[in-house]
């Protein structure tokens, strides 16, 4: 993005085809809610994997991670043995990083423990709804591996929490409007 007329993400994906990663990410899923734990875990971890690489690196694996991750289901990563790290480690479809493997077996454990205590990930979020960026920051780094400030912020304006995903300009900022719930669209 370093055209200087090209002042946001949004102004950026308007300059793409249609069928690039960037574009489909940011018109179907970037700033959209998600409802679904093993959903926002992935969210989670596909940011944690981004940590020193591009957007379109993780845009580009998605597939693989998914498959490799066996599809985010939270209850199976927190179970992820010796063997399946070292599979994970020899698989060149995904971030080959043991820190960042690790990060994923350990907030997966994180995360069943919350939804035992919130009913859900996504209730933990929820109940800390009103945070502002510093102090989100400060919480996930208290309960999980592997993040810092601009992982936290990216997932959660990602998935609605914060606000700036999208101008508002943009057409996906009104559909994504729509789908919040009421408290959310006072980010």
């Amino acid at each position: 993005m370093d055209n200087k007329a090209i002042k946001t993400y949004c102004d950026f994906i308007t300059t793409l085809d249609v069928k690039n990663v960037h574009r489909l990410y940011h018109d179907n899923e970037y700033g959209f809610p998600i409802e679904i734990d093993n959903e926002l875990f992935a969210r989670l971890l596909l940011e944690i994997n981004q940590a020193g690489l591009s957007w379109e690196t993780i845009l580009k694996k998605k597939d693989n991670f998914f498959r490799a991750y066996e599809n985010f289901e939270i209850k199976k990563v927190a179970n992820f043995d010796g063997k399946k790290i070292l599979s994970l480690l020899q698989d060149a479809g995904i971030i080959r990083n043991r820190l960042k493997i690790n990060a994923a077996i350990e907030n997966a454990n994180v995360i069943l423990q919350m939804q035992k205590e919130y009913g859900s990930f996504k209730k933990w979020i929820d109940h800390y709804h009103l945070l502002s960026k510093e102090e989100w920051v400060k919480l996930f780094k208290k309960h999980f591996k592997f993040t810092a400030g601009e992982i936290v912020n990216e997932f959660l304006m990602s998935t609605g929490y914060l606000p700036g995903a999208h101008s508002t300009a943009c057409p996906v900022s009104k559909k994504i409007a729509k789908k919040k719930p009421m408290w959310l669209n006072k980010n």
